[in-house]
């Protein structure tokens, strides 16, 4: 198995709280960070540009994706406008689609040629990646976010679906492909050994990091240990 040192997939940190984020920007294998609104109302943010432009101020020198949060194009573009202008290291999320299932594909288009750099997110079929790899070509420095942790949630396995999405991308060497909402530190090495480009990791997952190269024998005596010290902490008798 490789040493974290040895991946070449790079690793962002998915989250929104600073002490968080901070302690992980410390650490040379996070290479960039990415929020969304759902990571930013569970750390309890409250005013979305104040917490931008303070996490852009600490870490001005890695990338960083903030999300717009409206639903029809032209605040969408709006939006969109004004994170970018937040920072030279700012990638805009742009969602796939609007809540009415309407594509975003003209607006990533439109958004591309003008020189804003996007991370479309929340994709998940194979077409979705084809029509946003289409619309974003020729444009700045772009993410596709495919959601593996949710295609594998229903069932599917997602390895074939991510190495078909690389050959799709393949023509457009602006575009990186994200591994989206893994669900085990797996993942990180699933992603490295496809030539994946990016994964992004909530802090659940980065702290497994230091299991890598565990001895299972030891890491099998632990697990007793644990089960045996909460039975006696729990006074269990029979």
């Amino acid at each position: 198995m490789k040493s974290v040192s040895e991946l070449k997939v790079k690793i962002f940190a998915d989250g929104a709280d600073k002490a968080a984020m901070l302690h992980l920007y410390a650490q040379p294998y996070i290479r960039g960070f990415t929020t969304n609104p759902t990571l930013m109302r569970k750390a309890g943010i409250t005013v979305y540009e104040a917490f931008a432009r303070d996490i852009l101020e600490a870490i001005p020198d890695r990338p960083i994706s903030f999300e717009v949060f409206a639903d029809d194009c032209a605040e969408m573009e709006r939006q969109a406008r004004k994170i970018a202008a937040w920072g030279p290291n700012v990638y805009v999320k742009i969602p796939v689609t609007n809540t009415k299932a309407q594509s975003s594909a003209g607006l990533v288009r439109h958004l591309a040629q003008s020189g804003v750099k996007l991370n479309v997110t929340a994709i998940l079929p194979l077409e979705q990646v084809a029509e946003i790899s289409a619309a974003l070509a020729g444009g700045p420095g772009a993410c596709i976010s495919v959601f593996a942790g949710r295609i594998a949630d229903t069932g599917v396995d997602p390895l074939p679906l991510m190495k078909a999405a690389l050959e799709i991308m393949r023509p457009h060497p602006n575009q990186e492909l994200i591994w989206a909402s893994p669900r085990e530190l797996l993942n990180v090495f699933q992603a490295d050994a496809i030539g994946c480009h990016i994964i992004t990791a909530t802090n659940d997952i980065l702290q497994k990091l230091t299991l890598v190269g565990r001895d299972l024998r030891e890491y099998s005596l632990d697990t007793v240990k644990m089960f045996h010290q909460d039975a006696a902490k729990s006074g269990f008798a029979l």
